[in-house]
């Protein structure tokens, strides 16, 4: 299985900001730690404070942050949210698998599938943020710029 460019920058963007000790950061300086174009970073921003895990604020002193939910949000159901339904093979595309009435592997790839999600059930931010991994997402954060 492989999560979408979406999904994975999400989980980092999410990431980065549980670790966020000083000013917020803003969307431009997320973007910018990771390394990613600030107009998918925006894109994923609007999605996550969408779904209630992260506060935008403008103007002096705004910024990114973390909601109460976005620190408990499970990583598997987020992962879920994101990627949304379907199955990891079409079998109904544009030229339909001609076994999709009695295939076998179908069945055997959505619980696959579904195993991937549930191995993530459990885990937090909190937990993806542990050493060593904290420490590196705070060295990336951009320094703040000389006034």
């Amino acid at each position: 299985m492989r999560l979408t460019r979406f999904t994975d920058l999400a989980l980092r963007v999410l990431m980065r900001l549980a670790v966020e000790e000083g000013d917020l950061p803003t969307t431009r300086e997320v973007a910018s730690a990771m390394d990613v174009p600030y107009t998918h970073t925006a894109k994923v921003v609007a999605k996550l404070q969408h779904m209630g895990l992260v506060e935008a604020r403008r103007g002096r002193g705004g910024g990114l942050t973390l909601t109460g939910a976005g620190r408990a949000v499970s990583i598997g159901g987020l992962v879920r949210d994101l990627e949304g339904p379907g199955d990891v093979v079409d079998c109904e595309g544009t030229t339909p698998c001609p076994l999709r009435s009695a295939c076998r592997l179908r069945g055997a790839l959505r619980e696959a599938q579904e195993a991937f999600f549930a191995s993530l059930d459990p885990l937090t931010l909190p937990d993806l943020v542990k050493a060593p991994t904290g420490p590196l997402l705070v060295a990336l954060s951009p320094t703040p710029a000389a006034d």
